[in-house]
């Protein structure tokens, strides 16, 4: 789907990586490692998002560290988009409002770091959670993303997590 819009592999690993969770941040080398490319293209795709203003440069004296621009006027479209890309979205709709009573949802792990490693973990917190069911919708959001999904299920989250749902 985005992929046919940014045909950078690249970019969108960048754009993943800074607006899945806008607290990521990174520097050159560190991008490239992660990332397994050449400190070239992650150069050249920073220049390009920075540019345009989506990416924040922070001199650092020894590193010049990049996270996302939260001031920028489409910076709340960007992460809904690429939460969107991601699967947040299907996830969050599928499960949650369908499996008892969710107070918070978190997203932990690679995704949490802004790493695409395929791999979505979840925790969902909440009371009297049915179990069942929501092997059921974690196997039906699988298919419609087409990623793994790992959802753990607990009455009080104490661990670290990016909070992409909560009850109201």
């Amino acid at each position: 789907m985005l992929e046919s819009i940014i045909t950078s592999k690249t970019r969108l690993r960048l754009l993943i990586k800074f607006f899945i969770n806008a607290a990521n941040e990174g520097y050159l080398r560190g991008l490239a490692t992660e990332m397994q490319e050449s400190t070239n293209s992650i150069r050249k795709e920073l220049n390009n998002l920075s540019e345009a203003g989506y990416l924040v440069k922070n001199d650092e004296g020894v590193r010049i560290t990049y996270k996302a621009n939260k001031q920028h006027p489409l910076f709340g479209l960007m992460q809904k988009i690429v939460r969107k890309y991601v699967g947040l979205d299907a996830i969050v709709e599928q499960i949650v409002s369908r499996i008892g009573e969710v107070k918070r949802v978190f997203l932990v792990g690679d995704y949490a770091k802004g790493i695409d490693s395929g791999k979505i973990e979840v925790v969902l917190e909440g009371k009297e959670i049915d179990v069942v069911y929501l092997s059921k919708l974690t196997k039906k959001a699988e298919e419609e993303i087409n990623k793994k999904v790992s959802v753990e299920v607990t009455e009080h989250f104490q661990g670290n997590g990016l909070l992409i749902f909560e009850q109201v």
